[in-house]
């Protein structure tokens, strides 16, 4: 199977990363962090949980999970738009080989869609500001599966610290652009921050864990092709 093509299940944990197509930046101004996020969470939140995230300026890493089967087709059923209503929504709609597919099968399909659908928004808006044609993310987008709270962990950690693996800071702690300060902050986040959180055996054992791991420059341990 071509690589990064591995189909993407209901309620499974992933780690979802991709660069710029050549290494190009993919944030090119400050407020595109900002833009990106709001563009996630209008594509992806419906159909995944996120538990971490970085954004740098060429490349993402994002760590999520899966929706259910359930929630996942919901998520982009059709609206049905009321003959002569103004401004309906119809939606996104679903084929007739889409729905008469297995429910889990359909799930997968339209969890790839959405992501397509999320990047290629992203991309046209920028390539609009910016004067710039053709793709801006390289394809297809890259991901593997997290089968362990343990892997999960270690995961987390090298998305918060991806920042200063690349050596856009000294110290991860100080980068704006990921999800480590949701982790500290007290206040409601979109982060499953207690989720997670849990698998360090609480705040302590996550502060200790990121200060006392260093594996910047093992990216292989985690499968990761970037270069």
């Amino acid at each position: 199977m071509k690589k990064h093509t591995e189909p993407l299940f209901a309620e499974q944990f992933y780690h979802i990363y991709n660069r710029g197509i050549n290494g190009t930046d993919v944030f090119i101004e400050e407020k595109n962090y900002a833009f990106f996020l709001n563009k996630y969470i209008q594509y992806i939140e419906p159909i995944a949980e996120t538990y971490a995230y970085s954004l740098l300026k060429n490349h993402f890493h994002i760590m999520v999970r899966m929706r259910s089967v359930e929630e996942i087709i919901g998520a982009v059923q059709p609206k049905v738009k009321v003959k002569g209503g103004a401004g309906a929504n119809v939606g996104e709609v679903l084929n007739l080989a889409d729905v008469e597919l297995d429910p889990e099968i359909l799930a997968s399909k339209l969890i790839s869609r959405r992501f397509g659908t999320f990047f290629n928004s992203y991309s046209q808006a920028i390539n609009k500001v910016h004067g710039r044609t053709g793709s801006l993310f390289e394809e297809p987008f890259r991901r593997i599966p997290i089968n362990s709270e343990n892997y999960g962990c270690w995961l987390i950690y090298y998305i918060h610290a991806n920042p200063q693996k690349h050596r856009f800071v000294d110290d991860f702690r100080e980068y704006p652009h990921s999800s480590w300060h949701s982790f500290l902050s007290k206040a409601n986040t979109r982060i499953k921050r207690n989720e997670a959180l849990d698998w360090f055996g609480g705040l302590k054992g996550f502060l200790h864990f990121h200060n006392d791991k260093n594996p910047l420059d093992e990216s292989s341990i985690f499968g990761i092709e970037l270069d």
